[in-house]
């Protein structure tokens, strides 16, 4: 049999995981929120590991105090498809008991295309920042080449901003988006990089110019998060 750990954090750049499933739920209030989570936590806890196709399961809290984030790695789709099928319900459906009219906003599916630390050092994040780039159409070669641009420009930035852990780019399968899973300190270490009076993400360099300009650019959402489950299979 296979049961739940829960860990600290997820390994995102594990080289078993296919792909991933990113969604979002809106609880509505701070407590129910809480609430939210604790239920995940017992509708997973309670039961042994569904699949050995899911790979990592984790959840944050949205510091608007109502959103979660769910981020899973799966093997493949069909792993994915065969948990729906057979043991994703009676897991919701506890959920929905214990904390009903949770809103579910929508699941999205995405491959890892590229990971890197940004600084120096081995340090600890506090908080998890998703940056969600869209794009005016479908275009794999394009979602690949911003995010090569990104690492450029990441690269050869003169100021980077303090406070940056890891940066984990994902394309969407559907090749109209990119979602930056971003790794920082702290949420404040995020916010004073976001300060127009001081902030130093994306210096006034020609590598970044190309970034905020890249061609099909439609849109971006910023928002941020604190990892509230981390849940793993174990055997025993």
């Amino acid at each position: 049999m296979t049961s739940v750990r829960f860990n600290s954090r997820p390994d995102l750049t594990r080289s078993d995981a296919g792909i991933v499933k990113i969604s979002t739920w809106d609880t509505g209030t701070p407590e129910r929120q809480r609430l939210a989570v604790e239920a995940v936590r017992e509708a997973w806890g309670s039961r042994d590991w569904p699949h050995p196709g899911l790979l990592s399961y984790t959840v944050h809290t949205g510091d608007d105090g109502r959103t979660l984030l769910h981020y899973s790695q799966w093997t493949s789709e069909e792993a994915y498809q065969e948990f729906v099928r057979n043991g994703r319900d009676a897991r919701n459906d506890e959920i929905d008991a214990a904390v009903p009219g949770v809103e579910r906003l929508g699941l999205d599916t995405f491959e890892l295309y590229r990971s890197g630390s940004l600084g120096s050092g081995a340090r600890e994040p506090g908080c998890v920042v998703t940056v969600d780039i869209r794009f005016d159409g479908p275009d794999p070669a394009r979602q690949r080449a911003w995010v090569d641009a990104v690492f450029e420009a990441l690269e050869s930035d003169p100021a980077p901003a303090p406070g940056g852990v890891s940066a984990h780019l994902h394309a969407s399968t559907d090749g109209t988006r990119v979602v930056n899973y971003a790794e920082w300190e702290t949420a404040q270490a995020h916010i004073d990089a976001l300060d127009p009076a001081d902030g130093r993400i994306g210096s006034l360099t020609p590598q970044w110019h190309r970034v905020q300009h890249h061609p099909g650019l439609k849109g971006s959402t910023v928002r941020r998060w604190t990892l509230a489950l981390s849940i793993g299979a174990e055997l025993r």
